[in-house]
């Protein structure tokens, strides 16, 4: 009976040949699959962000998260995307020399500028929609929370978690390329995609809906004076959030993405399965 998963050598030597399209696409086709990736890890926020924010058991509020966010990536491995924190991975092909260090460079910069773009059009039509009024606005509330606390996370801890994040984002990416069927796709996604959910590990592709939404919510009084009564915001938290400053969380979280897809998967992968793509 034939497997239906491919072996471990298998997995990497398809990733590599995937790469190698991947750094080839035309730069506007590279464009619109980054938005569709964005928006899709915006929607996939947007709709934990609503199953939880009621929720104040931070266990049971990020289980639940954990379940619900995974619908991001799903889409983007079945629909199709460009996602910066799995192309990080691109250095497979390069280090197989199939791809040049420039157009592993290009694709990165696109592909993160355009995950913005997707996620900040996401953001904006959930912001004129209405659904942060949810719960007497009590969503807006707690999206400015989120994106507080993100923005106030200390560069070490960004540069470690995104480390950590992405190194569950890869291996979710390659489990998925390992099932040959639908299923197995969607279940290698779920499992690794919620534990970095719950863990609280830090994402910038994530953060490029979470951030932005809360400076949309904070221009917004009511949901303002709802997150100083629901969770002590004080007014200068919620001002900072406004603030050119209040991005920098994206650098360190970014350069934690890139080492944790570049170094500790896409390198140490290649490396273990270098002979064996050799002998083919």
């Amino acid at each position: 009976m034939q497997n239906n998963f491919y072996t471990p050598t298998e997995v990497v030597k398809n990733n590599i040949n995937g790469q190698i399209t991947k750094a080839n696409l035309p730069l506007f086709k590279m464009i619109m699959l980054g938005i569709f990736a964005g928006a899709f890890i915006a929607l996939g926020g947007a709709a934990s962000n609503v199953a939880v924010h009621n929720i104040s058991n931070v266990g049971l509020a990020r289980t639940l998260a954990g379940a619900v966010f995974p619908v991001g990536l799903m889409l983007v491995i079945l629909v199709g995307g460009e996602l910066f924190t799995g192309n990080c991975m691109l250095i497979m092909a390069y280090m197989n020399k199939k791809i040049s260090g420039l157009s592993v460079v290009r694709n990165l910069v696109v592909v993160y500028l355009s995950n913005l773009l997707g996620a900040l059009i996401i953001d904006v039509l959930l912001f004129y929609s209405g659904q942060f009024d949810y719960s007497n606005g009590g969503l807006g509330a707690y999206t400015i929370k989120v994106a507080v606390g993100k923005t106030n996370i200390k560069p070490l801890a960004g540069f470690t978690s995104g480390i950590l994040c992405n190194i569950l984002v890869c291996l979710a990416i390659l489990m998925a390329s390992a099932a040959k069927d639908v299923t197995g796709k969607i279940l290698s996604v779920f499992f690794p995609i919620m534990a970095f959910v719950i863990c609280g590990f830090e994402h910038c592709v994530a953060n490029m809906f979470y951030i932005p939404a809360g400076m949309l919510a904070a221009t917004n009084s009511d949901y303002v004076n709802k997150a100083q009564e629901l969770y002590g915001l004080t007014s200068s938290q919620c001002d900072a959030l406004l603030s050119p400053k209040s991005l920098v969380c994206f650098s360190y979280v970014t350069i934690g993405n890139i080492i944790g897809g570049m170094i500790f998967i896409g390198v140490a992968m290649y490396v273990i399965h270098k002979n064996d793509l050799k002998a083919d």
